[in-house]
């Protein structure tokens, strides 16, 4: 088939390769520009692009796809289908509707759950036993599309750097199959019922909230990993926890129960496994409490 990938960070990456793979004629590629990066803030290409250049083929980069020459240049590709992950930009009605078979998408959800910005996250911190990738057909609503096909997963204690690859690379799978046969994947209208919105994660939202239980605690280290990363503040310093394990002891919320930092939470508590001190590498708690013991009774914010 003849088409445009439409994608930017690592999530896409799997599926633009694995439609190169598969022979489909790619006849440009479509990502965010590349932004300020690193100390030096030098000009970055997304994934996306980098891999696109590697492999040879055009890349586009338009800050929009609104204006009339966009649609057009988009137009004249003559697509029987645009495929898009994680792109980021709104893509206007006149887009939608260029290629014979429209837009496809791979969304990080089983749709109608977690429509929007951050479906991975969302789905650790609500505590759902499983997710997926739905492969939808795009039209103006946010991820309101029919869709054509879904593969399930469970969450089973996984960060959301870990869920995200794994559904990466089941929606690639997934995507490259249905290009195969798309005549074999009729398009289901998305139920009414089960319909929840995926906001875009503020870091603020990263704060551990000891005053909830310890099992919502741990499930915020998880899905804030690896960014923007689950953190509590002590003596002006903040300290990221990467992961940790939920421990059986009671204490007023926030406190340091004991030499290993176990941390009492509403209910239940938690001890970090791996802990980051601002400015030092990660480390596992041994590490860490060599040089960094916080005193039984401190209470943290």
């Amino acid at each position: 088939m003849r088409i445009a990938f439409m994608g930017t960070p690592d999530f896409a990456v799997p599926t633009l390769r694995a439609l190169y793979d598969a022979g489909h004629d790619i006849a440009a590629v479509y990502s965010q520009p590349p932004r300020p990066a690193g100390r030096g803030k030098k000009l970055r290409a997304s994934p996306v692009q980098a891999l696109a250049e590697k492999l040879g083929l055009e890349v586009r980069t338009p800050v929009s796809l609104k204006g009339d020459e966009a649609k057009a240049e988009f137009a004249a590709l003559e697509l029987d289908v645009a495929v898009v992950a994680a792109y980021g930009l709104i893509l206007p009605r006149a887009v939608l509707d260029a290629p014979k078979h429209g837009c496809l998408n791979v969304h990080g959800s089983l749709l109608p759950r977690w429509r929007g910005a951050a479906p991975v996250q969302r789905a650790i911190l609500a505590g759902d036993d499983e997710t997926g990738v739905t492969i939808m057909q795009m039209e103006a609503g946010l991820d309101t599309g029919p869709m054509l096909a879904k593969a399930e997963t469970p969450v089973a204690g996984k960060t959301a750097g870990e869920l995200t690859d794994e559904i990466a690379a089941m929606g690639a799978q997934l995507m490259a199959k249905l290009l195969c046969d798309l005549k074999s994947y009729p398009a289901e209208v998305q139920p009414e019922d089960g319909v929840t919105y995926a906001h875009k994660i503020d870091k603020a939202e990263a704060r551990l909230d000891f005053t909830a239980d310890a099992i919502q605690a741990e499930r915020q280290m998880r899905a804030f990993n690896p960014m923007p990363g689950a953190f509590f503040e002590h003596d002006g310093q903040r300290y990221r926890v990467h992961a940790a394990q939920i421990i059986e002891a009671s204490g007023e919320a926030g406190t340091v129960l004991d030499d290993r930092l176990t941390i009492a939470c509403a209910t239940g508590a938690i001890r970090p496994v791996i802990i980051q001190r601002a400015g030092k590498p990660a480390m596992d708690l041994d590490n860490f409490l060599r040089g960094n013991a916080i005193a039984t009774g401190t209470q943290l914010a």
